[in-house]
């Protein structure tokens, strides 16, 4: 009987949480397998200083609606190679002037080349540690964004010794907004979006910016970070890191197979209608307990102790969901 017992008791609450699973899959449903193979999703190339770049061959792929491309990296470059530069670092300051002044400069052409041939326009920063004010009016000298152009935060993980941490990215973003009236575009990867998504109370800036997505992998069935976002603005789906000579989600022609492309969840135009929009994501409401079953039952301890319980089980969705998004 007691064998009985704890098998019912087992049963129950492997249903419970199997219902419970079924819930977060409906919430969490798929938001797109290999769009890219679907003309009614538009294309975006984004590219740094090294990205090298045939414009009338890349262009004839009529797809390609928009261009995002690298501009400040960091803290601003010193100009003045004196005092702590003295010695050693001297040559490396001249150096480091020289390639700020170079991409600079091919930022600005690149830009030209791109309105010019109808294309939606970008510009992101690299996020460093540092002083988060100092980076963002660095990227506004650097990148002079015009209205109809996006912003972009490009967070690559949250380890604040390597990367700008998210408290100061949050700040970051705050500086664009009172700058510019808009908000920047938050480019990362699915590890670092999942942690924001999970903690959003503690980012409730950078949960809810417009999230460019990077995950090289055909589909985000069960994966895609929740919290705020319902879906992605971007999906940086090929780079280096999955397309070779063999094997490519996706060629572009007049490109090495080293650039990076994205994939919109919507046509080129409905996507030039909210490229620059700078908004944020609607917020949603704190998790709050959810009843996914209940029953009575008994549990039996042996020597005639039997314990009579309301077997009622409970839990976050949304917490569950990024659980399970673990795996």
């Amino acid at each position: 009987m007691e064998k009985r017992r704890n098998t019912v008791l087992a049963s129950f609450l492997s249903l419970a949480l199997m219902f419970g699973a079924g819930l977060l899959s409906h919430g969490a449903e798929a938001r797109d397998v290999m769009p890219w193979k679907s003309a009614d999703h538009a294309l975006v190339i984004d590219a740094y200083e090294m990205n090298i770049i045939d414009w009338d061959a890349m262009l004839k792929d009529r797809r390609i609606a928009g261009f995002i491309s690298k501009a400040s990296d960091g803290l601003p470059e010193s100009f003045s190679c004196t005092g702590d530069h003295d010695g050693d670092t001297f040559d490396h300051c001249k150096t480091m002037w020289r390639k700020y002044a170079v991409s600079r400069e091919l930022y600005q052409t690149r830009r030209l080349i791109a309105r010019e041939r109808g294309l939606l326009w970008g510009a992101y920063h690299l996020a460093r540690p540092g002083n988060p004010i100092d980076q963002a009016n660095h990227f506004l000298d650097y990148a002079e964004p015009r209205d109809d152009e996006v912003m972009v935060l490009d967070i690559e993980g949250i380890d604040a010794e390597k990367y700008m941490s998210l408290e100061d990215a949050g700040i970051f973003a705050g500086h664009i907004k009172t700058r510019t009236g808009r908000y920047p575009m938050l480019y990362t990867n699915h590890s670092t979006a999942k942690h924001i998504a999970a903690h959003r109370d503690r980012f409730p800036i950078l949960s809810r910016l417009p999230l460019w997505y990077a995950r090289y992998k055909p589909g985000i069935r069960n994966v895609f970070p929740l919290g705020n976002w319902e879906g992605y603005a971007l999906w940086q789906f090929s780079s280096a890191i999955n397309c070779n000579k063999r094997r490519c989600p996706y060629r572009v022609a007049g490109t090495l197979n080293d650039i990076d492309v994205n994939v919109a969840p919507v046509n080129a135009k409905a996507l030039k209608a909210i490229w620059a929009k700078g908004d944020l994501v609607p917020e949603k409401p704190l998790d709050e307990p959810v009843l996914i079953a209940s029953g009575k039952g008994h549990i039996s301890f042996g020597a005639g102790a039997d314990m009579g319980l309301d077997m009622t089980v409970t839990g976050s969705v949304r917490r569950l969901s990024n659980a399970l998004a673990l795996r």
